[in-house]
């Protein structure tokens, strides 16, 4: 299940991105940079880490999948930057940045001596990118907040889930990972900026911004004077039949989206017998009678298996799709036709496969520079760019202010620093 081909380095080759970042928008955001080229360094607690890497069960051989998933194409520096040392050190990292992303609680990073303003006038060519929960500003600003509470507050648990039973989240981080990939775009218009204007820009995003632009259609319904849409189950407002219908041993999903298409539908079905009830015969007929068009058209559906039924929609050219679980979405033809999965080498785990992002450029998916990191694997080499010597390496991991961590095994080496100066001859 591996992509055909990857096209060669991207186009931020050459920017560096600094990601202070936990969970998922963050990180989300740096992946998607260092796909496309960016040398992005995660900066991580000593110890523990992203709190992602303990958030499992999933696991994959031991390593949390949320991680896993949301941290390719990084280099891991552990480093504990509220210490005088420690702090000196980031600065000059950042101080010799492109972009720096964040997704602390509201305030911690400045907090520790790196807000954004000073960090600016430290770098004038720096984007420095914050992502929140409620926004930058307002009465909610400096509350943390989680992606099912943003969905919460901002409706879209209101309109999720069956009409007969309680409110329900999109079960999938759809403000986190949204947010993140708004992010990314941002950054990509804010290094476009800096090339006119020679100088870098302080971004600003949230999971509520991201959350109220997923609700574009309703918010506007709403606004137009329509009335407030409930929870509709895999319905859709303004489209009848639009949803998963019943077979004798499944679900598939119909969408008839125009009254031509829903006379196709019935023909399909031989059902032909509901084109004669006129509260069914138009789309403004259908939504009003929602509950008797989806109960008569279950009532069809349900008299086939659903192979037959993708027969029969099939070859009228209905849209449909199975309602299929993951498993097999893993195992299905047209998936593995996109070739968007694919193998990467990871020291811990021996058959690694991650999704490759979903766009590919004349044919070629872009390509992903290496597997999510161990904590710290990539503390010396970051910091040997930087100017530091092994002997002060090594005093600083005594110190308890880096953490080096062996690549090939994944644990913290006893004397993870060389003297490299030692061995010369």
């Amino acid at each position: 299940m591996t992509a055909a081909s990857v096209s060669g380095a991207g186009s931020l080759a050459g920017i560096r991105v600094i990601e202070i970042g936990t969970s998922v928008a963050a990180p989300y955001a740096a992946q998607i940079l260092g796909d496309f080229g960016a040398d992005v360094v995660k900066v991580e607690r000593l110890g523990t880490g992203d709190d992602s890497r303990s958030w499992a069960p999933p696991q994959w051989d031991g390593v949390s999948v949320t991680f896993l998933a949301l941290n390719r194409s990084k280099r891991s520096l552990a480093i504990n930057y509220k210490t005088e040392a420690g702090k000196k050190i980031l600065t000059q990292l950042i101080a010799h940045s492109d972009v720096l992303i964040q997704n602390l609680r509201p305030g911690a990073l400045a907090a520790a001596g790196f807000d954004a303003a000073q960090m600016r006038a430290l770098n004038p060519r720096l984007i420095f990118c914050d992502l929140a929960g409620f926004g930058a500003t307002g009465p909610r600003a400096s509350e943390p907040a989680y992606d099912p509470l943003v969905q919460a507050y901002s409706g879209i648990v209101s309109i999720t889930g069956e009409e007969s039973g309680g409110p329900s989240r999109v079960p999938v981080s759809i403000l986190d990972m949204g947010t993140g990939m708004w992010a990314a775009l941002a950054v990509f218009e804010a290094l476009r900026r800096r090339d006119q204007t020679g100088v870098g820009s302080h971004v600003q995003l949230s999971l509520l911004q991201t959350a109220l632009t997923w609700l574009t259609i309703p918010l506007m319904g709403v606004q137009s004077g329509s009335p407030v849409p409930g929870r509709q189950g895999s319905g859709l407002a303004g489209v009848v039949p639009y949803g998963a219908f019943p077979s004798s041993n499944g679900y598939v999903f119909i969408s008839a989206g125009n009254d031509q298409t829903w006379r196709d539908l019935i023909g399909a079905l031989g059902a032909e017998h509901l084109g004669d009830v006129s509260e069914f015969s138009t789309n403004p007929q259908r939504v009003i009678n929602r509950q008797a068009v989806t109960l008569a058209l279950s009532a069809e559906t349900a008299r086939f298996t659903t192979t037959e039924l993708i027969e029969a929609l099939s070859a009228a050219r209905i849209p449909h799709s199975p309602v299929q679980t993951l498993d097999q979405v893993l195992n299905d033809e047209q998936v593995h036709a996109l070739g968007q999965f694919r193998h990467l080498p990871h020291d811990g785990i021996e058959d690694f496969t991650t999704l490759n992002l979903p766009m590919t450029f004349d044919g070629a998916y872009p390509e992903i520079s290496q597997a999510p990191p161990s904590l710290g694997a990539d503390t010396e080499a970051i910091l040997t760019s930087l100017g530091l010597t092994a002997p002060e390496m090594r005093q600083l991991i005594s110190q308890g202010v880096i953490q080096q961590t062996d690549s090939d095994t994944g644990r913290i080496a006893s004397e993870p620093i060389p003297n490299r100066e030692a061995k010369a001859t």
